[in-house]
C-alpha cells in the first residue's frame, strides 16, 4: 500500500466513525475547510473510541488496561510514530494545529473516572473535574482545530464544554441509571433532601425535578459564559462551536419544556432545525 492510499484509508476510518455515530457534532464539522474538517473527524473518532471503552461491559481491569494503551498511543503520537488508525489520523492535525498532549490525556482521565467504577452522586468538585475532562478538554482540542487558540477561545471552550456535558447528563439521566450511574452532584441532591445514591431510587424521588432544574440553570449559566467569551474570539473560526451551542441549547429548552417527571421520554432537535442552524452559522 502506498502512502497516499494509506492516508485515504485512515481518513475514511475516522469519517466512518463520525458518520456511524449520528452525532450532532457532524453538523458543525461540515462547514469547516477540508483540513480542519479532517482534524475534527480524527478528534471525534478518538473521543468516541475511548468513550466506547469506558462504557463497554468488559471487566473493569480490561477497560482500564485498554485506556492505558491509549495513553501509550498518545505518547507514540507525539513521538511521531502512532500505530492505531485513529492516532495516525491525528498525526497531521496535531502538528498542523498544535493540538496539546495534556488535552488528549485529560479526555482519557475522564473516561477512567467512568471505567473504574459507576459514578454515583459525585461531589460538586468531582462533577466539575469530570466535565472539564470529558468535555472541556475536547473543546480545547476542537477550538485549535477550528482556528482560534487565544486565551478567550480557551475560556469559551471550557464553558461551552461544561454546558454541553451538563445538557447530556440531563438528557441521559434514565439511560445512565440503567448502567448504575448517577452524575447529579451530591450537594445539589442533598440541598433538596435526597441523600440516597441509588440511581433508580433517586429517579423515583419526588424532589428530583428540583435537582434537574438547578442543574439546567447551571447549564444555562455556562452557555451564557461561552457566549460572553465568544465576543472576544474569532467568531468566524468558531462557527462550528456556535452551531453546537445552538443545537444543545435547543435540547436543553426541549428538556425543560418536557419537564423532569417523564425522564424516559426522548428529546431531540429535529433534523430540519439542525440543518437550519448549520446554514445560519455556515453562511454568516
Amino acid at each position: 500500500m502506498n502512502e497516499t492510499s494509506d492516508i485515504e484509508d485512515i481518513r475514511a476510518h475516522v469519517r466512518q466513525v463520525v458518520e456511524a455515530s449520528g452525532t450532532s457534532f457532524y453538523w458543525g464539522m461540515r462547514i469547516l475547510p477540508a483540513d480542519r474538517r479532517e482534524a475534527m473527524y480524527a478528534i471525534y473518532a478518538f473521543c468516541r473510541e475511548v468513550d466506547d471503552i469506558a462504557d463497554d461491559d468488559m471487566p473493569q481491569q480490561e477497560r482500564i488496561s485498554r485506556l492505558a494503551e491509549w495513553r501509550t498511543e498518545i505518547d507514540r503520537l507525539f513521538a511521531g510514530n502512532p500505530q492505531m488508525p485513529t492516532a495516525k489520523a491525528l498525526l497531521e492535525p496535531t502538528r498542523k494545529f498544535d493540538l496539546q498532549r495534556q488535552d488528549f490525556l485529560a479526555v482519557i482521565d475522564g473516561m477512567e473516572m467512568d471505567a473504574k467504577e459507576a459514578m454515583r452522586a459525585p461531589s460538586l468538585a468531582e462533577f466539575e473535574l469530570y466535565c472539564a475532562r470529558v468535555a472541556g478538554a475536547v473543546g480545547l482540542l476542537s477550538t485549535r482545530a477550528f482556528g482560534d487558540a487565544s486565551p478567550r477561545a480557551h475560556d469559551h471552550a471550557l464553558a461551552l464544554g461544561h454546558a454541553l456535558q451538563i445538557t447530556n447528563i440531563l438528557r441521559d439521566i434514565a439511560e445512565d441509571a440503567e448502567r448504575g450511574r448517577l452524575y447529579l452532584p451530591k450537594e445539589i441532591l442533598e440541598a433538596h433532601g435526597i441523600t440516597d445514591t441509588d440511581p433508580q431510587k433517586v429517579l423515583k424521588n419526588p424532589a428530583l425535578p428540583k435537582v434537574c432544574a438547578d442543574l439546567a440553570a447551571m447549564a444555562r449559566q455556562r452557555f451564557d459564559e461561552a457566549l460572553k467569551a465568544l465576543a472576544d474570539c474569532n467568531r468566524r473560526a468558531l462557527r462550528p462551536a456556535s452551531i453546537m451551542r445552538a443545537i444543545y441549547r435547543g435540547v436543553l429548552d426541549r428538556l425543560q419544556k418536557r419537564g423532569w417527571e417523564r425522564l424516559d421520554l426522548p428529546v431531540k432537535v429535529p433534523k430540519w432545525e439542525k440543518l437550519w442552524i448549520a446554514l445560519r452559522y455556515g453562511i454568516f
